[in-house]
């Protein structure tokens, strides 16, 4: 693809998907994600043809410029959106395919010393969240979600999210996840906590032990709503057991 082709898909990508975005004439003069994008497709042309030391000058002036560090051998697709971006790094051998979108504070780094292929592989419409860290040769699959703050290390599923450090992958059915949501995202921790609380509780109960006097906050956050009221009121009744003087 010609890099006013590329262009031009990435800044009508940043229109349909950015609320804040509201001509392209702004994005183009003050968007520094898609800025970093343009200086990354002058100096990757660069490095095919071998004009190396020219090629990491322009994207050492593009970092320097935009606080976005891509590296001129990286793969690139189209209609590709970077969202604010700074500090967002991407290595020599990644490889990203089209309309992905990655925040700032993003990774798509190396584990060591390796030679070749050592960076990250994202498919199609991939997004990775904001300060999520990719690291290695490991492949996203398609329309997968990287949750902010996530550490991965090994392959993500089409179709995925992934939470946590080290990153733990939770599928959705198969159906694809929403493009932009890096909220309702699910909490694989919170949920073993959640598991491991009931199973004390339940064996508490079955030995006839009095529970701690305080336990982990209940709310419609953590726990189902049916199961709240349940939850506070055996709270409640183990607090009041606990605070009774020993006989």
């Amino acid at each position: 693809m010609k890099i006013s082709e590329a262009k031009k898909r990435d800044l009508q990508v940043i229109m349909q998907k950015d609320p804040a975005a509201t001509s392209s004439r702004i994005v183009r003069r003050t968007y520094t994600g898609y800025k970093a994008l343009c200086a990354y497709r002058y100096a990757h042309k660069l490095w095919l043809k071998g004009l190396k030391s020219l090629a990491l000058y322009v994207s050492f002036k593009a970092r320097e410029k935009t606080g976005i560090d891509i590296h001129p051998a990286a793969t690139i697709g189209s209609g590709i959106f970077i969202d604010h971006g700074v500090g967002l790094v991407i290595g020599e051998t990644a490889e990203i395919g089209d309309n992905c979108v990655l925040y700032q504070g993003v990774t798509l780094g190396g584990t060591g010393k390796e030679t070749g292929k050592r960076h990250p592989t994202l498919d199609e419409g991939v997004m990775v969240s904001a300060g999520a860290k990719v690291l290695g040769p490991v492949h996203i699959g398609a329309h997968s979600k990287i949750g902010a703050g996530s550490v991965v290390l090994k392959d993500v599923p089409p179709y995925s999210t992934v939470v946590g450090v080290p990153g733990r992958v939770v599928k959705q059915d198969g159906k694809r996840i929403a493009d932009m949501d890096q909220i309702l995202l699910p909490d694989p921790i919170m949920e073993e906590f959640l598991r491991l609380n009931k199973r004390v509780y339940e064996l508490e109960k079955a030995l006839d032990v009095r529970s701690c006097r305080y336990s982990i906050t209940v709310d419609e956050d953590n726990v189902l709503p049916s199961e709240v009221e349940e939850i506070e009121s055996q709270f409640e009744q183990n607090k009041s057991q606990a605070d009774k003087p020993q006989e």
